[in-house]
């Protein structure tokens, strides 16, 4: 028996329902990436029997590793991965904003006007528990400016209207909508701000923080199950159509939790999904159970987990609310050298890193300015001293936007993952070199100095606070421009192979399922994306423009785009 011959037999020694499975395809005739290994590697074909990848190498063998029956998927050129892996997502609340109207740049037809978005909240608004949303509202992407309260009030003088700024920390009521909130110019913020227009005293209509969370929370209110089920079907599309087979939902409550566990029980997801509460929220979960099981999918290698403990230290830096070490270049309507703000105490980030490796629950961190990033790694270094853990935790710092050299110099040495926001590049680089300086804002999301360093990488999309294409937050880890055009830090971009394993084999790591998820090999899922073309073989300007046209999970085809 040849070597390829022994991977299939040991394959389906180990997933014995495979050699039974009906449905038995081979994939050929086109590139397959398996993204195994730091460097780029084809097969000839790939062999899934039911959930699993049997073989994957020369198409003759595939072939009579398939059987006689099996069905022959020629790809006709086009590139077959892995399926791609959400490292950081708000999966429960992309479903939530379907109950509005999507007016950001990802929408279908992005308003490029205030008139254009207005008019595409009022033709395709739905008034839900008395409000009317619109989500996703970047004013940057509006050729004639931000909106004003004034915009609002004339379009919708009596309907309470509430817009979601694309950040998910910030938006902007219209006076109905201030009105039915009880916010007055009195009203005092806590949390965040209510501003008011330094010249009139007036309030402007925009909500920041707390006050805006509050206001999202009265807007979509409380809502049946079977409602919750309709809005995770709509986010699910999403996710299938963008080529990710493993969804995220960061920040989720325990009535989260509870909901996405149903949902996907009773079959109303296909999508694993890997919910990822807040510290407050495990609480809550241990004290309900001390033995709370965390990174343990419902489904064996699938289904629903919970990953663990998201801790944060610091805000959006494009609002200036991250932590940083030096002031903010730009301290317009702040102290003088305002710096940002932890949102916790050094104590409590403390706290529950000790509690993360005393009860290997794995630590992900929620880290933007490089004084936050202080917090996170202070507090790593200090669990892992005073619990005496040695093995890889594989704890995570995500977003990591604005990390020092020498502080990814611990990340290698306390094997911290740094999880990026790429598409912050394209979608503030031009605001960061303003409110940030040109040195800073240049080393945005230092995605190759971190891998030059031997720091594990991924990245991600943090949808909804930008698009849901895997394809192009690659293309703005290897182009890096920002919307107007400039190269920000050019010395930062990647290769898109890199790219590639921050939503493959690297992702899959993050989650410490690399046995089963993540690459093209024998025993692993059948968790694949077919696209239209192959991210290593055109310009480096192109790749933001690959379609993905089929997803793939555990063998069955879950999306393929219309024809």
């Amino acid at each position: 028996m040849n070597p390829k011959s022994i991977l299939i037999s040991a394959a389906l020694a180990l997933y014995p329902w495979a050699a039974s499975a009906e449905i038995s395809t081979v994939y050929f005739n086109g590139d397959i990436l398996t993204m195994e290994g730091d460097s780029p590697r084809y097969v000839e074909a790939v062999v899934a029997k039911g959930d699993i990848i049997a073989f994957a190498g020369d198409l003759e063998e595939a072939r009579s590793a398939a059987g006689e029956k099996a069905e022959m998927h020629d790809l006709k050129g086009r590139t077959l991965l892995p399926g791609f892996i959400d490292t950081w997502g708000h999966f429960a609340l992309v479903a939530q904003d379907t109950l509005g109207v999507n007016v950001s740049y990802f929408a279908k037809d992005p308003p490029k006007t205030k008139a254009q978005l207005l008019e595409k909240l009022r033709s395709e608004g739905k008034p839900f528990n008395g409000w009317l949303v619109g989500t996703g509202y970047a004013e940057a992407m509006l050729s004639d400016g931000a909106l004003t309260l004034a915009d609002l009030d004339e379009a919708f003088p009596d309907q309470p209207v509430l817009i979601e700024n694309i950040s998910t920390l910030t938006g902007m009521a219209n006076s109905a909508g201030l009105k039915k909130l009880g916010i007055t110019k009195a009203t005092k913020a806590v949390g965040g701000f209510i501003p008011v227009d330094p010249k009139t005293g007036e309030l402007t209509g925009e909500l920041i923080g707390d006050p805006y969370l509050n206001a999202v929370a009265e807007a979509v209110g409380k809502y049946p199950q079977e409602t919750v089920f309709e809005t995770y079907r709509k986010a699910q599309e999403i996710w299938l159509s963008n080529g990710l087979t493993t969804a995220q939902s960061y920040e989720a409550t325990v009535d989260d939790i509870d909901n996405l566990r149903a949902a996907v029980e009773q079959g109303v997801l296909s999508l694993d999904i890997i919910a990822l509460p807040t510290f407050d929220t495990v609480d809550q979960l241990l004290k309900a159970d001390p033995e709370y099981a965390f990174g343990v999918y419902s489904r064996g290698n699938g289904g629903f987990k919970v990953a663990g403990i998201m801790v944060p230290t610091d805000g959006a830096p494009q609002l200036r609310l991250a932590y940083m070490t030096e002031p903010y270049a730009d301290t317009t309507g702040f102290a003088k050298d305002w710096r940002g703000f932890a949102y916790n105490l050094q104590s409590t980030i403390d706290h529950y890193a000790k509690l993360a490796y005393e009860k290997n629950i794995q630590y992900f961190g929620y880290s933007n300015g490089d004084a936050g990033i202080d917090m996170t790694l202070s507090a790593l270094a200090k669990a892992i001293k005073e619990t005496g853990v040695t093995e890889d935790r594989r704890p995570v710092i995500s977003h990591s936007l604005f990390v020092r050299e020498d502080q990814l110099v611990q990340y290698k040495d306390m094997k911290i993952m740094a999880i990026m926001l790429m598409n912050h590049t394209w979608l503030y680089g031009d605001v960061y070199m303003k409110i940030m300086g040109p040195e800073r804002a240049e080393n945005l999301s230092p995605l190759q100095s971190a891998a030059t360093k031997g720091v594990m990488t991924a990245i991600h999309n943090d949808t909804p606070s930008s698009g849901p294409s895997a394809m192009f937050t690659i293309w703005s880890a290897v182009n890096r421009k920002t919307l107007s055009g400039k190269t920000l830090g050019p010395e930062q971009r990647v290769d898109p192979y890199l790219a590639l394993q921050g939503f493959t084999s690297n992702a899959a790591y993050q989650y410490k399922e690399e046995k089963s998820k993540g690459k093209i090999a024998a025993g692993m899922l059948a968790d694949l994306v077919e696209l239209d073309r192959n991210p290593l073989k055109v310009k480096p300007e192109e790749i933001k423009d690959i379609q993905v046209l089929r997803t793939i999970k555990r063998g069955k085809t879950v999306y393929a785009k219309p024809s």
